[in-house]
């Protein structure tokens, strides 16, 4: 039997379920393993299973499921480990029904294992039935759960409207990230996003993040990637590899974008432009051995435990609400509106003309270098 595996997010990773899981599923066949999702690929790369889960590109899970669709295999399991039941069903919900919108016709069955080891752990059958759903969910000791109890109890209510979503196990004071973007924070456990015109306009349990709106933008609500706290929860020790660079000085420009920053990861230095962009690319960036030079301001929105940064980093703390427009100026002048420059030859030039600009608009500012 033909056998793949999308594997989806750090959490599934961090706790060791996910080669677990491949190790027992291999038992059936023939398997290929890749990532669905991006912030998974720290977590693969500090457990050293890159050999085994394909990361090679940034996937949506959805895409994942199509790939292994149309490389013609017998079945797919999906394997997750969201913040609870309710999250980590409404996930694999969305997932399939964004991959139905991918294909013509599915015959092929997905296996949904949710949550291995918990109590109120899941096996759900997607698609075309499989007696291997419920051999799983006997073996691992998980409750079966169905597609249409899915929709009963989460999901039929929020397809009321098509400006509404309901997001589901979230607790008060996490942050609220949609597509990168953190665009509020939770002050209940009941939340609900509202878009206007396709712009966030309210947020039902929360408190919105004016700037953060802002900086999304158009957005469809739909097909959005919405995250609430941790983007990942274990305190880990990062593996740094060794990292192919490019023959000349590359610089490349990141600007409120962090779970892109893999695309640069054959840079000399990334210049990244916000808070959380900042800690989240720098966290990523160290497992290549990329300084970074971060512009903030110091709204930090805390998206990671930590945040490691590799030598030779430089954060700049600018005056609150000038990190963007520090951002757009380096981005024009030193890079000429593009995201990649080769026209530098060292991190203290690149610091050198960034202190300029920034002086040159008398904002205050500190510095701090690791």
């Amino acid at each position: 039997m033909k056998i793949g595996i999308v594997v989806h997010g750090p959490n599934i990773i961090d706790s060791g379920h996910a080669l677990k899981l491949i190790d027992l599923i291999r038992e059936y066949g023939e398997v290929s393993v890749r990532l669905g999702g991006t912030m998974g690929r720290t977590a693969v790369i500090d457990k050293s299973l890159e050999n085994i889960i394909d990361i090679s590109k940034k996937l949506v899970p959805s895409d994942s499921l199509k790939i292994f669709h149309d490389d013609k295999v017998d079945i797919i399991f999906l394997l997750n480990y969201g913040k609870s039941s309710t999250t980590g069903q409404v996930f694999g919900y969305k997932v399939y029904s964004h991959y139905k919108n991918k294909i013509s016709q599915n015959s092929i069955p997905i296996i949904q294992i949710e949550r291995p080891g918990e109590a109120d752990g899941s096996v759900i059958n997607w698609a075309v039935k499989s007696s291997l759903a419920e051999e799983f969910a006997d073996n691992l000791n998980l409750n079966m759960v169905t597609p249409d109890e899915i929709y009963e109890k989460h999901i039929r209510d929020d397809e009321k409207g098509q400006t509404r979503r309901t997001i589901h196990g979230v607790s008060p004071g996490e942050n609220i990230m949609v597509n990168s973007v953190v665009i509020g924070r939770a002050t209940s456990d009941k939340l609900t996003l509202v878009s206007k015109d396709n712009h966030i306009s309210e947020i039902i349990g929360g408190e919105i993040k004016p700037h953060g709106v802002e900086k999304l933008g158009y957005v469809n609500l739909n097909e959005a990637i919405v995250k609430t706290g941790l983007l990942r929860k274990a305190k880990v020790t990062p593996r740094v590899l060794d990292n192919a660079k490019s023959e000349n000085f590359k610089v490349a420009f990141l600007d409120h974008a962090g779970e892109d920053v893999y695309q640069f990861r054959d840079s000399s230095l990334v210049i990244t432009i916000g808070d959380d962009t900042t800690l989240i690319s720098s966290d990523i960036l160290y497992r290549f051995n990329i300084p970074i030079i971060g512009i903030t301001d110091g709204d930090l929105d805390k998206v990671v435990e930590e945040g490691f940064k590799s030598k030779n980093s430089v954060i700049f703390e600018v005056e609150s609400g000038n990190d963007d427009i520090i951002g757009n100026i380096i981005q024009k002048e030193l890079f000429n509106n593009e995201k990649i420059s080769e026209n530098f030859t060292s991190i203290d030039e690149v610091e050198s003309k960034i202190v300029e600009i920034i002086n040159n608009r008398n904002i205050k500012y500190t510095i701090n270098k690791i």
